[in-house]
This record gives structure tokens, C-alpha cells and sequence, in this order.
């Protein structure tokens, strides 16, 4: 069997696959400005459904931009989202990334309270002073901690990233989210995403500085 393979230089690879997700969408129709984050996420996964299922809060793109340019801090659920992102380029603007999944307090809090570790890495955020970026790909129970601090008026963060994949809680908590009405939310509709998710959705934002 033959296979015909396309003659692409290694540093062009990235550019021929962002102009073949172009021509697939075709005329589908993207909310203007969200169009970097939604290809990348396509590029991530090669998963066409990010076009439809990606929801935007109003104005979101810009008010992440401003936070990011304001020194914002980014905080994962997951080791992995945070080895994900771009830290050298976040660090230019004065940012980093942060997980607090693996530390030693919030697991005694976790154990202590009968919670998940991503409630008490929540918990520990929302006492940072800082203006924080969320990006959770994996942990349902984050979202909903997220929503509860948010409307009990102990967090205001720049942007909620909420895009965990799976089946228990996912829609649900990805739902609470897309009701809150000051929040700035990024959120993957239904059962999809992951922390590879959340990675570049931070990193389309980041090249878009």
C-alpha cells in the first residue's frame, strides 16, 4: 500500500495544520475574536466539536488579555495543565502558573474536611491576593467550589477556564458555571475537554498578546 504524505518542512507543521482546521470550518460561524482560542483547541485534540461547544462569556477574550497583561496569576487543577503552559511567556507579564493539587496542606484539609484535594486547591486560591486566571480540565468538584466562593462573595477571579472532560458532575458543574452572570467564563459545553484543554486555551490567549 501506498500512502501519499504531504511535504511539509518541521517548523511549517504547525502553520499547514491551523490553515487545514481554516479550510474544514469552512463558513462555520465563530464568535469574532475567539477564533485563535477555538482553533487551538481543534489543533489540541483535532475535534471539531470545540466550534460549537466552546462558550464565551461577553467581552471574555479582552478581559483575560488585560488581566494577563495586569500580572494575573494562573492556577490549575492538574499538573499536567500547568506543565502545559507557556510559563516563559506568561513570566513577561509578570505571571505564573500555580497547582496546589500536590501539596501537603491541602491534602491534610482535603482528608480533614472529607473533600477533594481540587475543593481544598480551590480554597487555598481564593486566598492568594492576587488576580487569578482558573483553568480547570479534570476536577468537577473545582468548578462547583468555584461557583460557591464566587456567589458567596469570597473570589472574583479574571476568567474561569472550565472545560474537565468526563462523565460524573462534568456537565453540571461546567453549567453553574455559564449561570453566573459577572464571571468571565471560557467553559467547553457537555462531557468534553481536559487538561490539555485548559493548557491551550491559556496558551491561545498568551499568543494573542
Amino acid at each position: 500500500m501506498k500512502i501519499e504524505l504531504e511535504n511539509v518542512k518541521p517548523a511549517e507543521i504547525e502553520k499547514r495544520s491551523f490553515e487545514i482546521i481554516t479550510e474544514e470550518l469552512g463558513d462555520t460561524h465563530l464568535i469574532p475574536g475567539t477564533e485563535p482560542i477555538v482553533k487551538r483547541c481543534i489543533h489540541t485534540s483535532a475535534d471539531f466539536d470545540y466550534a460549537k461547544n466552546l462558550m464565551f462569556s461577553e467581552g471574555v477574550v479582552e478581559k483575560a488579555l488585560d488581566a494577563i497583561r495586569n500580572g494575573a496569576v494562573i492556577v490549575t487543577d492538574t499538573q499536567m495543565g500547568k506543565a502545559g503552559i507557556n510559563k516563559r511567556k506568561l513570566a513577561e507579564y509578570g505571571g505564573e502558573v500555580l497547582c496546589f493539587m500536590s501539596d501537603e496542606d491541602v491534602a491534610e484539609i482535603a482528608k480533614k474536611n472529607g473533600t477533594t484535594r481540587a475543593v481544598a486547591s480551590m480554597e487555598k486560591a481564593a486566598a492568594l491576593d492576587k488576580k487569578i486566571i482558573f483553568a480547570i480540565g479534570n476536577a468537577p468538584t473545582a468548578l462547583v467550589r468555584l461557583y460557591e466562593l464566587i456567589q458567596d462573595g469570597k473570589l472574583t477571579p479574571e476568567l474561569v477556564i472550565g472545560v474537565p472532560v468526563g462523565f460524573v458532575n462534568v456537565v453540571q458543574s461546567k453549567e453553574l458555571i455559564l449561570s453566573l452572570k459577572d464571571t468571565p467564563y471560557i467553559v467547553a459545553r457537555g462531557r468534553k475537554g481536559g487538561s490539555n484543554i485548559a493548557a491551550c486555551i491559556c496558551n491561545a490567549l498568551l499568543y494573542m498578546l
